[in-house]
């Protein structure tokens, strides 16, 4: 990546949206802090409550910036941090009385836990009947598997997505290289539910408890495939249009090693990608999953072979035919597209110096500071929520 991204211009279209909402983040790791940065960069008031001792363990995870992990880095900006130890009588009264001022609490602990610290939806609600709390899980808060232990791996494995990726057919599996469940399936999901019970509870006066179960949020993205399976076909991997079976939709290697992918389902693309290559291809090509396609890849294979990756790019800018390269991480943000809609930003670290960002989709962050350090706003977020100078030394934020 080049070494310097421009400065965030703040307030994108949505920037304003939730002015006003508070949220307290109970949550580590990825889904939960990545979904209440989401809700920061919207406006929202995010505080992420961290326990005295240890916190967010995702700080300490190489790479590092200066002493900050820069998975950490990347997800947590805009928030205040406020160390709160709630297995104290002190630190879970703390919480309750907060709770009684917030909109939205979001907790990613074990099912069960946060009802035996007494800080479960019934007595949140019980204080806060506006309250909506968003209780993230691997498998989620009901069911046999409630207590079970998980990973983004697991989960995507029993929402038979892990099935759906890999090479050949009938090979094996394929890592994901990205979080599906924890990304798609827990943070999505989890802003979706927040925003759908902000609305209701407008009409309504009242709060919720969403179950949002990263299984379930994973499993959803296969609600075609289900579909296909409704009506008598067995989707499997490597084997079907959009996962490897047909060689208009593939991904080919080329001659320095680099990668192309080809997404010319329809006709006019796949004739017009067939020109700029030299092949003659027909339609009839693009007739569904056939032994057929195993040839036209292997003709394909052995003409984009011949070739680099970056003379293939210039050959098919030319053509309007679906392909693209496969780009490194660390090439994104030179690319001329990921540039001119500045999808990169850097803010001011201090003493860690810039810090690169990636906004979301939605635009520009309505309050882009950096990342807390663990409780750096303890007293100054406790004073927000009317607790005294005294109590404020009791609970060790003074």
């Amino acid at each position: 990546m080049p070494t310097g991204s421009p400065p965030v211009t703040p307030g994108g279209p949505l920037a304003g949206a939730l002015t006003g909402v508070r949220v307290l983040d109970l949550s580590r790791l990825l889904p939960g802090p990545y979904l209440t940065m989401i809700l920061a960069d919207l406006g929202a008031d995010v505080v992420k409550i961290e326990d005295p001792h240890v916190g967010d363990y995702l700080r300490v995870i190489p790479p590092k910036k200066g002493d900050l992990s820069g998975r950490y880095l990347a997800i947590n900006r805009g928030k205040r941090s406020l160390t709160l130890d709630l297995k104290a009588p002190a630190g879970a009264e703390a919480l309750r009385r907060m709770a009684a001022q917030a909109d939205v609490v979001v907790e990613s602990f074990r099912p069960g836990v946060m009802d035996r610290l007494g800080l479960g939806y019934a007595a949140l609600s019980a204080i806060n009947p506006r309250l909506i709390v968003c209780s993230i899980s691997g498998y989620g808060q009901t069911g046999p598997y409630a207590d079970r232990a998980g990973h983004d791996l697991n989960y995507v494995s029993l929402a038979g997505v892990l099935a759906m990726g890999g090479g050949e057919a009938g090979g094996a599996p394929a890592m994901p290289g990205v979080q599906i469940a924890d990304l798609a399936g827990g943070t999505l999901w989890s802003a979706t539910g927040i925003l759908a019970a902000l609305l209701q509870r407008d009409r309504t006066g009242r709060g919720a408890h969403l179950d949002i179960s990263m299984t379930e949020g994973a499993m959803a993205l296969l609600a075609t495939e289900l579909g296909n399976l409704d009506c008598g076909a067995v989707p499997s991997r490597g084997a079907e249009t959009l996962n490897g079976g047909m060689a208009c939709y593939q991904i080919y290697r080329t001659q320095d090693g680099r990668y192309l992918s080809v997404g010319g389902l329809e006709p006019k693309f796949w004739l017009a990608f067939n020109q700029a290559i030299g092949r003659t291809g027909s339609v009839a090509e693009l007739a569904g999953v056939s032994p057929d396609q195993a040839r036209i890849r292997a003709e394909l294979a052995a003409i984009l072979a011949t070739k680099t990756l970056a003379e293939w790019v210039t050959i098919l800018a030319a053509h309007d035919c679906c392909c693209e390269p496969v780009l490194e991480p660390a090439e994104l943000a030179d690319h001329p597209l990921h540039q001119a809609r500045a999808v990169f930003f850097e803010l001011d670290g201090g003493a860690l110096g810039p810090i690169r960002q990636l906004r979301t989709p939605l635009g520009a962050p309505a309050a882009p500071t950096i990342p807390p350090r663990r409780g750096e706003h303890s007293a100054a977020v406790l004073r927000d929520y009317g607790f005294g100078a005294d109590e404020i030394a009791a609970l060790g934020a003074g």
